[in-house]
């Protein structure tokens, strides 16, 4: 297990750089990975399950000891990023299947890295691993929802039927997953370091078939739509600290909320988009998957190095199991 422990941590050091890599490859040659798209969703609930059999019991006691905490750092995901995305695709005229795009990444629940990205700026861990579980629960509900507000009359799709998707997606593969995780604990416990791994997999392959079946408007757009998820993610990033200072919470928790709020679910984005719009319209969700490991290790990084003096809340309250 010690050698799957340490692939485990070459290949989330190098997580961005892999997806980076995986996308120049089916850009440069697209028919190799024709037909990949339809698994886009079996490969998110591969995700999924394993994200389920990292939670615990705990991972939740903070929603009775600090509960305005979370339903701030929640209320904070489900407003910042679906405006944002919103307003930055009319800023900079998408088209609207990739207006779309963005408002799927808006819309989508907690980053499934935050909480280790969190761990490593100091950050509040336990309000980062309870605000990833509890707006990954909510996301059958909160994502039809503000995807039909922000998109309206042009949607191509019912909200029901977007509810039926990410209820197959995520809530029933994480909630298998806890599941297990209660019932066979010892047995779980033995495979958890290889958790990661399949992540990472599952996440370059989603990229691989995104960027392969809209090779074509990536080349046409590629710039435009870069400029648009980084922007999006940055602000995202800015806004959801500015919420926690505002609101008068401590530096720790200020830093979970603005890496929560600023890293996003692509991988789901990237299947309802492939499922109900087109592979087009997942780009902004494909490119946000390498953006935000890269923004987010690099405030980690910065943030580590920045040590909270006096903060009632320290990173060490939870440690993540994985990097999810």
């Amino acid at each position: 297990m010690n050698t799957v422990r340490q692939v485990s941590a070459f290949v989330g050091r190098w997580f961005a750089l892999i997806v980076l890599i995986a996308g120049a490859i089916a850009l440069a040659t697209p028919s190799t990975f024709d037909g990949w798209a339809a698994q886009v969703p079996l490969l998110l609930q591969i995700i999924m399950l394993g994200m389920g059999m990292t939670l615990r019991p705990r991972d939740f006691a903070i929603i009775g000891r600090r509960p305005w905490a979370l339903l701030l750092g929640v209320a904070a995901q489900y407003t910042v990023m679906p405006l944002l995305g919103w307003g930055i695709a009319h800023m900079l005229s998408l088209s609207a299947v990739l207006t779309a795009g963005m408002i799927l990444v808006g819309c989508a629940p907690g980053g499934t890295a935050s909480n280790v990205m969190v761990f490593l700026a100091r950050g509040d861990t336990a309000l980062s691993v309870a605000m990833t579980s509890v707006s990954t629960l909510l996301a059958p509900v909160m994502t039809p929802l503000l995807v039909l507000l922000l998109i309206g009359e042009d949607l191509p799709v019912s909200a029901s039927d977007l509810f039926v998707s990410i209820v197959k997606i995520v809530l029933v593969p994480v909630l298998l997953g806890l599941v297990l995780r209660l019932l066979l604990p010892r047995l779980i416990e033995r495979v958890i370091d290889v958790l990661p791994l399949i992540s990472v997999a599952g996440i370059t392959a989603v990229v691989l078939a995104v960027v392969a079946g809209s090779a074509s408007t990536l080349l046409s757009v590629g710039l435009l739509i870069v400029v648009a998820v980084i922007l999006h993610n940055t602000a995202g990033l800015a806004l959801g600290y500015a919420v926690g200072r505002v609101c008068g919470m401590p530096v720790s928790s200020r830093r979970a909320i603005s890496i929560e709020v600023g890293m996003q679910n692509s991988g789901l984005a990237a299947a309802l988009a492939t499922v109900h719009f087109s592979p087009a319209a997942a780009l902004p969700a494909a490119i946000f998957s390498v953006w935000h490991n890269v923004s987010g290790s690099t405030l980690a990084s910065y943030w580590s190095r920045r040590p909270i003096e006096g903060d009632d809340v320290t990173s060490s309250e939870v440690a993540p199991a994985t990097d999810r």
